[in-house]
């Protein structure tokens, strides 16, 4: 079943930029995984105020698949330098309808 990862990410530094792009890029690819999205030019319409700079949504062939980018050694440091150089938020969604 597919996942989905949705993220919200407000960078405090963009030094880490340059060098995670081409990381996450390959090992999203190496993990089956595929930008949906990834994009400044988004919009809230509904609740309230939760403003981020990016919004990324990935298309995962699993769970499995996910948590294996997630805890893939090779992510680990740029992981760590995304998560202290900004504001992120990260869901995993399961791609269903409980209320079907």
């Amino acid at each position: 079943m597919a996942y989905y990862s949705v993220l919200a990410v407000t960078p405090s530094t963009d030094a880490w930029i340059p060098d995670y792009l081409p990381v996450a890029n390959e090992l999203v690819a190496k993990h089956g995984g595929r930008y949906l999205a990834r994009t400044a030019s988004h919009e809230q319409v509904e609740g309230a105020d939760t403003a981020a700079a990016l919004r990324i949504i990935l298309e995962w062939p699993s769970k499995e698949a996910a948590q294996a980018f997630i805890n893939d050694p090779e992510y680990a440091p740029h992981l760590k330098a995304r998560t202290e150089g900004s504001d992120s938020v990260h869901f995993l969604i399961e791609g269903k309808d409980d209320l079907a």
